[in-house]
């Protein structure tokens, strides 16, 4: 089995799908020739061909609007948002438009189209490249909103959104895109060769949308997470030495809940951990949630670790990242008698 990074994983996800379906399209701004910003679709066009594979003038709008013409017509286009910062000038084609036809069609359209987005911080990319919109797309009737944590799941995923019929948003945190982080950002590097989660099959298979995985288990509290705070709660359990369950939701909407309640009724505690805001992110309807199914199991109240109600700073970055210090003091504040 292959050793991948995120970025080899989406790439090979989508040479699968181009190789398998003649009606799979990608395209975006710079994705073709240059082969992408962080290189996702490298030698894809050369391979394909440039009407399977292309670039797109600089218009969100456009290129999303296009795709759902497309998408009507048969076609299957991945598009891909330089950095999910920029996705707001196609916010009324994404909304009004794909997550809608369906709908308004009573079932005669439908918008298979998968918008793939980087996300997320810890690159230093400041408030206009660092943006966790997640919670926006949620909000959409319509819409399946998926972030993987690794590459195993991230070509899973991938093929998978390709191949519903729903539109995708698929947010990609970035910094995952060449090894896992745990928020330790002062230590070295680690690449994902060193990770289990880099053993990716090359041929097609799928991992459910609206599945999530129990990352790691545990019988103290249990950790609701998603993207690269998945791993920056693992080591917060590791650094504090309190055995958490980790689950990993993979897919925000639809989302598994079976496996989140089963969690907690087990553990009796529950720590909501995202990097994005903290005011009306995802983690308030995750705790709500808890709260409705799980409130006669809860020993205390849950505990949110999100980033700030500011915009993301470029200068104080890690003051601004949620932390695995941060992480394991809400994981002790919810085991206190």
């Amino acid at each position: 089995m292959a050793t991948m990074t995120m970025i080899q994983a989406l790439r090979s996800a989508m040479d699968v799908m181009l190789g398998r379906d003649d009606n799979v399209v990608i395209y975006g701004q710079d994705v073709g020739y240059f082969g992408g910003v962080f290189r996702c679709t490298e030698g894809l066009q050369a391979k394909y061909g440039s009407s399977r594979v292309f670039d797109a003038p600089i218009s969100e709008g456009g290129i999303v609007g296009a795709a759902i013409g497309m998408a009507a017509y048969g076609l299957r286009p991945v598009v891909e948002v330089q950095f999910a910062d920029y996705f707001y000038p196609a916010s009324d084609q994404i909304v009004s438009e794909a997550a809608r036809l369906r709908y308004r069609s009573a079932g005669d359209f439908t918008a298979p189209i998968t918008i793939r987005m980087p996300c997320g911080g810890g690159i230093y990319g400041g408030q206009t490249h660092s943006q966790s919109p997640e919670a926006l797309f949620t909000h959409v009737c319509g819409l399946r909103t998926v972030m993987p944590s690794n590459p195993y799941d991230a070509k899973g995923l991938l093929i998978a959104s390709i191949e519903c019929d729903d539109p995708v948003i698929f947010l990609e945190p970035k910094r995952l895109y060449n090894g896992p982080f745990d928020g330790h950002h002062d230590k070295p590097v680690v690449p994902w060769a060193a990770h289990p989660s880099s053993e990716v099959p090359e041929e097609h298979y799928k991992v459910p949308l609206d599945s999530a995985a129990v990352f790691r288990r545990g019988a103290d509290v249990t950790v609701l997470t998603y993207g690269t705070m998945v791993f920056v709660s693992e080591a917060a359990a590791r650094d504090s030495g309190i055995d958490a369950e980790i689950i990993d939701l993979r897919s925000l909407w639809p989302l598994d809940l079976p496996t989140i309640v089963a969690s907690v009724k087990k553990t009796g505690r529950c720590v909501v951990v995202h990097e994005a805001t903290r005011s009306s992110g995802f983690g308030a309807e995750l705790t709500a949630l808890v709260q409705e199914h799980c409130f006669y199991h809860l020993e205390a109240p849950i505990e949110r670790v999100t980033g700030w109600d500011t915009p993301y700073p470029h200068a104080l970055e890690w003051d601004y990242f949620p932390g695995p210090a941060r992480v394991a003091a809400a994981l002790r504040k919810v085991l206190e008698p």
